[in-house]
């Protein structure tokens, strides 16, 4: 295995650096045991929300099992739902191009690495937690390990040396099949293990050592992050030496094949729909850490005279968070719609979207985390706003209204979809953010302007990053 922590692209780090990075593996070697020289073997089952492309889940078996013709395997982890969604953006597109999805959780195994990614995981979800309850925790901690903190090139380091611990895991992949990461970690862990045709697709707009893989192609979505990592900006208090040429590209924003076949047609629908005074479908979604639920009560608070008013259809989709849609419930008294685990009865009621209107609030929630992250994407299509953070969701082709970021590196994902006019720009509080809806509700012009900026996004192929992701993992030339 190749050592990945002393030097990165160029730059060589401190003793003190290293040191605390190798002290880091060991403790986590210490607290879960060493199983590098385990005999892990991956199979397949398949993936029942995700039938409609074939995707399969690799899973530990008792023998190896073989890919078949033009596997692509997606490595994540369970994080959030960011990178679930991303991941499913790109097998989306691998099905597209002909190729069969293989979905690599290394979050979901009995190993070493794994619960590695488990523990780090959950101090993640509880700090975003925390840093909604706690403004001196946010100011102090929260804002800046996550803009800051995350920057530096000697995180880099660490996360490196404890991403060693993934290696086992896919020691029995053919080290040629095409890969694409979406974070960091199943990236490193693929360069690890020796696969050589690894893509890391970087999901966020703002640069941060933390995402870097030496090795891998890396890609981005937007010109701003490609000038901060390809100069690595700010990931240390002297300039560094940048990421060589060939070695990232930016391709765009990735996005799922059907979201973007019929997108003229659902962005037409959209206009109709408020042209014409129909009640307008707005989409808010709750994350998988499920933080920021003050807010999310406000707007629900302030859009119900409007629903009451048929002026508005209201869609929260609450991912596995049934906790908060009780605690929303408590605080106030509207009769809805649920579909709570009932996620084939919510497809047959979405496809009745299409062709009719839609009256007054509809509640839905899976605790199965494919169909938490999907049930967002099946409504996208049928939904005139889609009201969320500036996380992975600021880069689809929606119009959307940005509430608060929760943790800095958050704040350019609004700042770019504002910029090229598919999305506001941030409301970081409760009347700043209703205030927005409100504008929207009676300025059909904006609403029409977003609507018309993605139409011309989408002629540019800017929404096509998850297809160059996977020609680049695969080696097609373009």
């Amino acid at each position: 295995m190749t050592d990945k922590t002393s030097v990165i692209f160029g730059n060589s780090m401190d003793k003190k650096t290293i040191k605390k990075a190798i002290k880091s593996k060991n403790k986590y070697l210490k607290k879960y045991g060493d199983d590098s020289n385990k005999d892990y073997k991956l199979g397949f089952e398949p993936i029942p929300t995700l039938d409609y492309m074939g995707c399969q889940n690799l899973v530990f078996k008792d023998k190896v099992e073989d890919l078949g013709e033009k596997p692509l395997i997606v490595g994540n982890i369970r994080m959030g739902f960011g990178h679930y969604r991303i991941s499913i953006a790109m097998a989306s597109c691998a099905k597209a191009l002909g190729f069969t999805p293989y979905w690599l959780n290394l979050a979901g195994f009995d190993a070493t690495g794994s619960k590695m990614i488990q523990e780090q995981n959950a101090l993640y979800s509880m700090a975003s937690r925390l840093s909604q309850k706690s403004h001196l925790f946010n100011h102090f901690f929260w804002e800046p390990l996550n803009s800051e903190g995350f920057r530096q090139i000697t995180y880099n380091a660490k996360d490196q040396k404890n991403s060693e611990l993934l290696a086992p895991i896919l020691k029995s992949l053919p080290k040629d099949t095409p890969y694409i990461a979406t974070h960091v970690w199943p990236s490193q862990a693929a360069i690890h293990a020796g696969m050589t045709h690894v893509v890391n697709a970087i999901p966020d707009n703002w640069p941060m050592a933390l995402h870097l893989s030496e090795g891998a192609i890396h890609t981005v979505q937007t010109p701003f992050a490609y000038f901060g990592y390809k100069m690595m900006n700010g990931f240390a208090k002297t300039p560094l030496k940048g990421i060589p040429e060939g070695e990232i590209q930016m391709v765009g924003r990735y996005i799922d094949h059907e979201l973007l076949v019929h997108l003229e047609e659902d962005n037409q629908k959209r206009i109709e729909r408020v042209t014409k005074g129909g009640p307008v479908r707005i989409l808010l979604t709750v994350g998988g850490a499920g933080a920021g639920f003050t807010m999310f009560l406000s707007m629900v608070e302030h859009l119900i005279p409007y629903v009451k008013k048929d002026k508005v259809a209201l869609f929260i989709n609450f991912g596995d968070h049934q906790d908060v849609y009780e605690k929303m419930q408590k605080k106030m008294n509207v009769e809805d719609k649920t579909y709570f685990n009932k996620y084939n009865e919510f497809k047959e009621f979405v496809k009745t979207l299409r062709g009719e209107d839609t009256h007054g609030v509809y509640a839905i929630c899976n605790n199965d985390i494919f169909e938490a992250v999907y049930a967002t994407n099946l409504l996208m299509p049928e939904c005139d706003i889609l009201v969320t953070k500036p996380s992975e969701l600021s880069y689809y082709p929606i119009p959307k209204v940005f509430m608060r970021h929760i943790g800095g590196h958050e704040v350019y994902g609004a700042v770019n979809s504002s910029e090229l006019g598919d999305g506001t720009f941030e409301c970081p509080t409760k009347n700043t953010v209703n205030a927005m809806l409100d504008r929207l509700l009676s300025d059909s012009e904006l609403f029409v302007h977003m609507c018309k900026r993605i139409d011309e996004l989408k002629k540019t192929g800017y929404y096509d990053g998850a297809y160059k992701c996977v020609k680049l993992a695969a080696g097609i030339k373009e």
